[in-house]
């Protein structure tokens, strides 16, 4: 493992990610357990509606504690909309594991949740990371203007 790898996943911003990553999961599995046992919605809709409100929670945690650099922070509309479209992602893998685990496999659907968020957590830090959280200076030497 290269030093530079070391470092981004041993220090720095994924052992905070990870830390806002069970913050935002503990939202997401509350809503979904509450939309599920008490308001009765839809196991599709209550997985999007709790996936978006633990997408709220990491997205405030990553500008404000993960991330120190931010290619969109001067573009905060650009910015959010491109964390949420990377957690839409996300949630096309969350909504195919709990297909499988629930509908199919017949499985405890929180128990499921929480094997979707494994699978997702790492797509997600990676392409938050890679995309949105790096330098400025790194996205334009790459050849891409953000004005």
């Amino acid at each position: 493992m290269s030093a530079r790898l070391r470092d981004t996943f041993l220090r720095g911003a994924f052992p905070r990610y990870f830390l806002a990553s069970l913050a935002a999961l503990l939202v997401d599995m509350l809503v979904l357990s509450v939309c599920l046992r008490i308001f009765d919605i839809d196991l599709r809709w209550a997985a999007a509606v709790a996936f978006l409100a633990g997408a709220v929670v990491a997205y405030i945690l990553s500008i404000r504690w993960v991330f120190t650099e931010r290619a969109y922070g001067a573009m905060p509309l650009v910015e959010l909309s491109s964390f949420l479209g990377i957690g839409l992602a996300g949630l096309g893998i969350t909504q195919l594991i709990l297909w499988i685990g629930v509908s199919e496999l017949q499985f405890v659907p929180e128990l499921v949740k929480v094997a979707a968020a494994g699978a997702t957590f790492i797509f997600n830090f990676l392409a938050r990371k890679s995309l949105l959280f790096v330098s400025r200076s790194r996205i334009v030497a790459s050849g891409e203007d953000l004005a």
